[in-house]
């Protein structure tokens, strides 16, 4: 079985950008993504509401990371700290050497390849570092900007649930894509 761990925390930059370890200084930037309705729109999760539920967030991807369950990153631009988005593996299935991708970005940096740029450098680290045979991506079928994203990347639909998961009253469909590391 896979082995994880995240200690020390590894940052990774790309061309544009620095991924680093989300802090408690990231908090108005981490209410601004998970309170936005339009950043939250496929992902079905409570909007935060506080500074107070900006850093129980901070503190679950904090716990996540000590205990080797999954790893979070802050999207910044190299030459601005500043938090504008996040990207990270999540359900971490060792037995299988599999793992989740997820990412959402601030709305006023989308469409300049941030992402995709994040995402590149994501699946290498999970592939080279974490030495996954896959990883999977689980998106809202209408989510178009984010099935371009993975497909550029390397990415495949492999899936599309009909009412896989109940959220706030109704069934959302969901979409899977993965890459395997070849």
């Amino acid at each position: 079985m896979l082995t994880i761990n995240f200690s020390p925390f590894p940052n990774l930059e790309t061309e544009r950008l620095l991924l680093r370890r989300v802090d408690s200084n990231d908090v108005r930037e981490i209410l601004a993504l998970r309170s936005n309705p339009d950043t939250m729109k496929y992902i079905p999760r409570p909007l935060l509401k506080t500074d107070e539920d900006a850093l129980e967030h901070i503190t679950m991807i904090d716990s996540k990371i000590d205990s080797n369950e999954g790893i979070n990153w802050a999207i910044t631009l190299k030459d601005n700290p500043k938090l504008i988005g996040i990207i990270g593996h999540y359900r971490i299935k060792p037995e299988n050497y599999r793992a989740e991708l997820g990412y959402m970005l601030l709305p006023e940096y989308h469409g300049k390849g941030i992402v995709s740029e994040a995402v590149k450098e994501a699946v290498n680290y999970g592939f080279n570092a974490m030495k996954l045979h896959s990883l999977e991506a689980v998106i809202d079928p209408e989510n178009y900007a984010s099935a371009k994203v993975l497909e550029k990347n390397g990415f495949v639909k492999e899936a599309h649930f009909k009412d896989y998961e109940f959220f706030e009253g109704r069934f959302l469909d969901t979409v899977i894509y993965s890459i395997l590391n070849k």
